[in-house]
Parts: C-alpha cells; structure tokens; sequence
C-alpha cells in the first residue's frame, strides 16, 4: 500500500518507459519518477531503487524528489530488506516531519518491522528469553502507536491499532518469559521488575494475569509479605476466578507453590 500522490502525478503513469533512463542526462524528473514507479509496479525493485535514486541525485527538490524517497522505502519494504526500509523511513520522517504524507512514512516502518514478528517467538522458544531482545517487534510497535497517537483520523491508523493489540500481547508474552527466567535462577529482584513493566505498560495485554502471578510470586521469594498480599488482592479483584496462592508453612518465608507456567 503505497500513499495516493496528486492526481497530475497518477496520471503521468499512463505512459512511461519500460527500460532505465539515468543514462540520458537530459531526462526530467517527471520522465524518472515515471520510469521508476513503472519498474516498481512491475516488481523490478532494484532497478527501481536506483531510479528513484537518480532522481533525488538530479532534482533533490520538489515533489518528485520528496515522493521517491518513500518509495524507495516501499520497495526496500517489498524486497524484505528490513534495514534499508527502516532507514528510508526513519530518514523521511526527520526531513519531512511536516509532510502529508508522514503518517505512511511511520505506517511502513512498523509494517517492515512487523514482518519479523512472526518467527521471533519461535526463534526463541528453545532458547533463553532472557539472552534475546525483541527489537524488530518493539520498533514495529513503537511506530504504529507514534502513527496512531499522531495521526489518529490517517487512513493506515485503523489497520495500525489491529496490529498493535498483537504486538502489545507477544511483547508483554516476552516480558513475562524472561521475568520467569529470572524468578527460576533466583533473580528475583529481576523478576518482580519484569512483571511490573508489563503493568504499567501493557495493562490491556492478555499477560496482565500472569504479570500480576509473576509478581507475587517475586514478592514472596523477597520476603516481601504486605507487597504479595496486597498484589493477591488486586489478582482476584481483576480476575475472580484466579485461585487463591498457596502459603508456606509456619516459620518459611512466603512461597508460591503453585505453577502458572
């Protein structure tokens, strides 16, 4: 999904070149923009890209020149070369904060982000959470929700807050994973930490539940008793169906024995 340009513009793609033009040193910014968007909707990304790129090289100024720059963040986006895409983006956003075309510009950074989100989790299922940093997915988020907070009335901001609820839930699944990490290696400072983020941050997430477990539990290896019982408190005023935490017995400190894992 590519912004819609003016109408001049769409209209000059009716007729274009099917081949590069760079080579004619006399050809305007209308004949490249055109020749580029023709290699693009024809899925020749790299020749495309450089296209685009002996435009804003020639005429860096005006329409055409401001417009290629996104595109050739899309067609980076489209060859599945996430950091060439997220540079293009990042580089629009701060040349032209003020462009109308700026909420795509964040759109397509978290969409070229969001593509890595799938087989992260899978890429740490069998490794330890805690040696592994989300970074493509907290990028993605952090995009969509600058889009949406932004932009809120943007034409890409209903499909952002969509992909946002998936994203809050596998990031605060993350934080909950290593926070159990550190509870079972006896970090429970560490864990406590852990469980609190997803709280503040990502209270909607459907890992309130287990950050709220994951706290207490934190709490009672800390000898933390008032802190544990008033976080059991919130757990079943937010989550009545939630099974009361076994205590230890007389002379322990508080443990949970139960696993929720």
């Amino acid at each position: 999904m590519r912004p819609i340009l003016a109408t001049f513009l769409v209209l000059l793609l009716a007729s274009c070149a099917s081949t590069p033009i760079d080579t004619n040193p006399n050809a305007s910014a209308s004949d490249l923009y055109q020749n580029a968007m023709h290699l693009l909707n024809h899925k020749d990304y790299n020749t495309a890209i450089k296209e685009f790129q002996t435009l804003e090289a020639r005429y860096p100024y005006g329409i055409y020149s401001t417009q290629a720059q996104l595109d050739v963040a899309y067609a980076y986006y489209k060859q599945d070369d996430q950091e060439s895409a997220n540079e293009a983006c990042d580089s629009f956003i701060k040349l032209h904060p003020n462009n109308p075309h700026v909420d795509y510009a964040y759109y397509l950074k978290g969409l070229a982000n969001f593509n890595y989100h799938s087989d992260f989790m899978s890429r740490i299922s069998h490794q330890d959470m805690a040696l592994r940093d989300p970074k493509e997915t907290r990028a993605s988020f952090f995009a969509f929700r600058t889009l949406i907070t932004r932009f809120p009335k943007s034409r890409y901001a209903p499909d952002a807050r969509q992909r946002l609820v998936f994203l809050v839930n596998e990031l605060s699944h993350y934080e909950i994973s290593v926070g159990r990490y550190y509870l079972k290696r006896g970090a429970w400072v560490a864990a406590a930490n852990r469980a609190k983020y997803v709280l503040v941050h990502y209270p909607e997430s459907n890992q309130a539940r287990n950050a709220l477990l994951l706290e207490i539990a934190a709490y009672q290896k800390l000898g933390l008793t008032h802190l544990a019982n008033d976080t059991e408190k919130v757990l079943h005023l937010n989550f009545p169906d939630s099974r009361p935490v076994a205590q230890a017995s007389a002379g322990e400190h508080h443990k949970a024995w139960w696993k929720f894992w």
